[in-house]
């Protein structure tokens, strides 16, 4: 199922650049394309301090 969207979901940012109308459009796009890894690295960050925290525990 999950390989029916995957195509659909990923943005070409080099193709948004080249036909961005102005700089802040391009600054947005680079935003937009960076803030859900970020988002994903730092849940992953805090799920294993909590898990280290929890072992130390015992």
């Amino acid at each position: 199922m999950m390989s029916l969207f995957l195509p659909l979901l990923q943005a070409n940012v080099t193709e948004k650049l080249k036909v961005a109308p102005d700089s802040s459009y391009q600054t947005g796009v680079l935003i937009g394309s960076f803030l859900p890894f970020l988002l994903l690295v730092g849940v992953a960050y805090w799920m294993y301090y909590r898990a280290k925290k929890t072992d130390e525990k015992r």
